[in-house]
């Protein structure tokens, strides 16, 4: 995996605009039409995940997780900082993966394993109080 501290300055902007690009190509997916982006709000961990805050055209506002996991989205009724949005992924993921461990079809059963490998290494980035200063 390459890191941040190798990669330049433009190539860490081109990995951002990356995320971002997934991240709403994954919202249209789901007939999620993107207004705006809450920058501020979003944190960016390069090259292990950004979490953007979404305003969606209907006034939603959507959590949206990217990066070297899968893309997801959440809505969230509460402001919440970003770095609680990823526990609230690592909830999301392991009850995910606890329905899909129930499967008979092997490509769900490998699925749920790398949801729980994920939510693990969310709740990790999560605990990490240097990764959080500036919230």
């Amino acid at each position: 995996m390459t890191d941040k501290l190798a990669m330049t300055q433009e190539q860490q902007q081109a990995w951002i605009r990356e995320q971002y690009l997934k991240a709403t190509k994954y919202l249209a997916e789901k007939g999620l039409v993107t207004e705006s982006v809450a920058d501020t709000e979003s944190r960016y961990l390069i090259p292990l995940m950004a979490v953007w805050k979404i305003n969606l055209l209907d006034k939603t506002k959507v959590w949206v997780i990217s990066g070297d996991l899968p893309t997801d989205h959440l809505v969230l009724e509460q402001n919440e900082p970003a770095r609680n949005v990823l526990r609230h992924f690592t909830f999301k993921w392991q009850i995910q993966a606890d329905s899909l461990l129930k499967s008979d079809v092997e490509e769900q059963v490998e699925y749920a394993k790398l949801l729980i490998n994920k939510a693990e290494d969310l709740y990790q980035l999560h605990a990490k109080d240097e990764l959080w200063v500036e919230q």
